[in-house]
């Protein structure tokens, strides 16, 4: 696996591999939220190609192992300077759950939970091991939470240059900003011009 580096949005890659996946959860009637961390810098730099490949995987393995509820995939800015932050995404489903014996397996080439879960849902495991590939290449590391009958949260991180530290922080500021001229603020009455 070889890794590019462009500059990309986070909050723009995520809304697009959701969208791929609309008309499915539609069918099955299940939901599919996102929700993002506000600190997030606008743009970062990275592969966003892997990444879009590892949430392409967990969100399809989210919505094939759930039939009522729904899967809510979550960003959050973990750690972060001029230079880099590190971002962690979350799937959580509704769905059928993993004892703590087959986590063990799931991240292994060829090896799913067990044998029924191939003969019910089809795959080859192969995926998750690819998947844990990516996330260590990118500086990061993944991992599953999950009690049986009661869904799953599968986590990873990843490691992003941040392109223009300085832009983000201009742009940081703009929107409380507006909420200040949206709330009425009057200036000083020195800085008001004479009528």
């Amino acid at each position: 696996l070889e890794l590019e580096s462009m500059d990309f949005s986070v909050s723009d890659l995520v809304d697009r591999i959701v969208e791929m996946f609309a008309a499915r959860t539609s069918q099955k009637g299940i939901d599919l939220k996102v929700l993002g961390h506000p600190r997030l810098p606008s743009r970062v730099r990275g592969d966003p190609n892997r990444l879009a490949q590892v949430l392409i995987n967990l969100i399809g393995n989210a919505i094939k192992f759930t039939d009522t509820g729904g899967v809510v995939v979550r960003t959050f800015l973990e750690a972060g300077d001029m230079e880099s932050v590190t971002v962690r995404f979350t799937v959580t489903d509704t769905g059928i759950g993993i004892s703590e014996e087959q986590k063990h397996r799931l991240f292994q080439a060829f090896s799913q939970a067990d044998a029924s879960t191939t003969r019910r849902f089809g795959g080859t495991g192969l995926g998750l091991a690819i998947c844990k590939n990516i996330v260590g290449l990118m500086g990061g590391s993944i991992g599953v939470e999950s009690v049986p009958g009661a869904g799953s949260t599968f986590w990873f991180t990843v490691k992003l240059g941040v392109p223009d530290a300085e832009a983000d922080l201009r742009e940081s500021k703009l929107p409380s900003l507006l909420h200040v001229v949206a709330r009425g603020y009057r200036p000083p009455e020195g800085d008001r011009p004479k009528k």
